[in-house]
Formats: structure tokens, C-alpha cells, sequence
């Protein structure tokens, strides 16, 4: 049953960190093309502002859909619970920018196939630590 349990939730996290690539990436683009395009390292301020947009998205939907009993276990702590689901997120972000960097500068792949590329290894990092590192230390598990 627990694998089940499991399963179940990596899906509902591989849905919500959908919905935040999708904002995260759109953030990306918007500023990279419209907003910073002629500012140097424009695209690595738009990675830094998308991650922003993304991480707010990932913590409501995760908190409200994902990890739900964690609810219970944090409250009054949610601020505590919040800056350690953002270090996690910021370690991703470290990630996302030095894939950004080797796809882009290094391989001359264009940024959004890199973006893609680099959520999905980033999509492993996140949930394994925010799940262990934070979920599993609250539940007392």
C-alpha cells in the first residue's frame, strides 16, 4: 500500500511541478524576450525570475495537493517549512542555472529546449529532497 501511496504522490508532484515549469517557462520567455532582451545576461535574470514565479506556484499547490499531511505537522511552523522548501528550491535553481550555462553557452542548444531539459532533472532533485529532507523529518517519519 505504501508504494501505491507513493506512486500516487509523485504523480500529483509531477503535476504540480508541471503547472510550475509551465510558469516558470513562460516567465522565462517573457522576460528574456520582451522584458530583459537587451540587457546582458538577460537570460540568466529571466532563469532567476521564472524560479521566483515557479517556486510560488510549487509551494501553494504542493502544500494544498501534494504534501497534505505535512499540513497538519507544520502548523505554526509554515514560515520555518517555507524557507526550507525554498533552500531546496534556491540548490535547484543553482542546478537550473549551470545546466542553463552548459546547454546554451557550451552546447549552443537554444533555451527552452535546455529549460526543458534542465526542469527535468531539477523535477528529481526537488521532489526527492522536499520529501525527505522536509516531509518525512516533520511526520516524524
Amino acid at each position: 500500500m505504501k508504494s501505491k501511496a507513493f506512486l500516487i504522490e509523485f504523480i500529483k508532484y509531477c503535476c504540480v511541478g508541471g503547472l510550475s515549469f509551465i510558469a516558470d517557462t513562460c516567465t522565462i520567455y517573457i522576460f528574456k524576450e520582451y522584458i530583459l532582451s537587451s540587457v546582458p545576461f538577460g537570460l540568466y535574470l529571466s532563469v532567476i525570475i521564472g524560479f521566483i514565479v515557479g517556486l510560488a506556484v510549487n509551494y501553494i499547490l504542493s502544500v494544498l495537493f501534494v504534501f497534505t499531511g505535512a499540513k497538519e505537522a507544520v502548523k505554526g511552523k509554515q514560515m520555518i517549512f517555507f524557507m526550507q522548501f525554498a533552500v531546496i528550491g534556491i540548490i535547484g535553481l543553482i542546478l537550473t542555472e549551470a545546466l542553463m550555462f552548459l546547454g546554451v553557452e557550451l552546447l549552443n542548444w537554444h533555451y527552452l529546449i535546455t529549460k526543458v531539459f534542465a526542469a527535468s532533472i531539477v523535477l528529481i532533485w526537488n521532489y526527492g529532497a522536499r520529501k525527505y529532507l522536509i516531509v518525512k523529518k516533520e511526520r516524524g517519519l
